[in-house]
């Protein structure tokens, strides 16, 4: 069992991440247009046949922009919280358009799909951790503080996307204006470096293989800077810098041969359901909840 893993892009320009096996795939974020996405696949080898649904995290157009087009061209579900559309402003065909709660399982082919509340200047923002077998992914991106529902999932991942958003000194020494300084930096925006190398160093499962370091600012942070930071402490663990101006290489991601420790799997803070129920499998009664 495998699952194979790409950022498409990763930045206040845009924000798109694929997580898909042999039989179907979803992506996280549409941010770039559908002719960009479907350049980028292409590049890859990754057909948008494979690609079943969107799961949107929140309503930012960096997040959103290519939605509609993608979703109406392959007639693809959105998975999406009422507040999130309707601060989004899409243009998002009603029947395409499907209400999930959160820490509520979502399957789409053998992938199953958990969203949860996250710490972000939006009106309903949500991570998302990816299963398929044994195997675990989590995409945490737009993140104002790590909180207690983000580490009890990062320690399940043997992949994560992780959001290293800004270098202190550079955004203190910065040229942006105060006010976007504290929107950035004041517990609703984004993780620095240093966060999340914290979130990474104390949290890591053994059986984590691959880091995505993702949503670098352009102006407040540099690949080789985080890199090195993050390569000093890898112990193991592929570090791969997700790229603002281009997709990342494909990566396989394989189940380690350990379980995850009881331990971890029994420590779920207050809120999050051990073991998630099932979304109804209708769509037309979750899309009441939309419109």
């Amino acid at each position: 069992m495998s699952l194979l893993v790409t950022s498409l892009n990763s930045g206040s320009n845009g924000n798109c991440y694929y997580i898909g096996n042999e039989e179907e795939a979803i992506l996280i974020d549409a941010g770039l247009t559908c002719r960009e996405t479907e350049k980028r696949m292409k590049r890859l080898d990754l057909s948008m046949k494979k690609v079943k649904a969107i799961f949107v995290s929140h309503e930012h157009s960096d997040h959103i922009r290519g939605v509609p087009v993608l979703a109406r061209r392959y007639q693809l579900p959105v998975y999406i919280t009422r507040p999130t559309l309707l601060n989004g402003g899409m243009d998002l065909d009603a029947h395409l358009a499907v209400a999930f709660r959160p820490h509520e399982v979502v399957s789409v082919g053998s992938l199953r799909v958990l969203g949860f509340p996250k710490v972000h200047d939006a009106a309903d923002p949500h991570s998302f951790i990816i299963r398929c077998g044994e195997i675990c992914i989590g995409v945490f991106t737009d993140l104002g503080v790590p909180c207690e529902q983000l580490i009890h999932h990062f320690r399940q991942c043997h992949a994560a996307f992780l959001e290293t958003n800004y270098d202190k000194e550079m955004l203190e020494n910065g040229r942006y204006p105060w006010h976007l300084k504290k929107r950035i930096s004041g517990g609703m925006g984004h993780l620095s470096n240093l966060q999340a190398l914290e979130v990474f160093c104390a949290h890591r499962p053994s059986f984590m293989s691959h880091l995505f370091l993702s949503h670098l600012s352009k102006d407040n942070n540099r690949p080789e800077l985080v890199q090195e930071l993050f390569e000093q402490h890898a112990d193991g663990v592929k570090i791969i810098v997700a790229s603002r101006y281009e997709e990342t290489k494909l990566y396989t991601i394989l189940a380690d041969a350990g379980r995850i420790p009881a331990a971890v799997a029994a420590a779920a803070p207050s809120g999050v359901r051990k073991k998630p129920a099932p979304l109804p499998q209708s769509n037309q009664t979750m899309q009441i909840s939309l419109f």
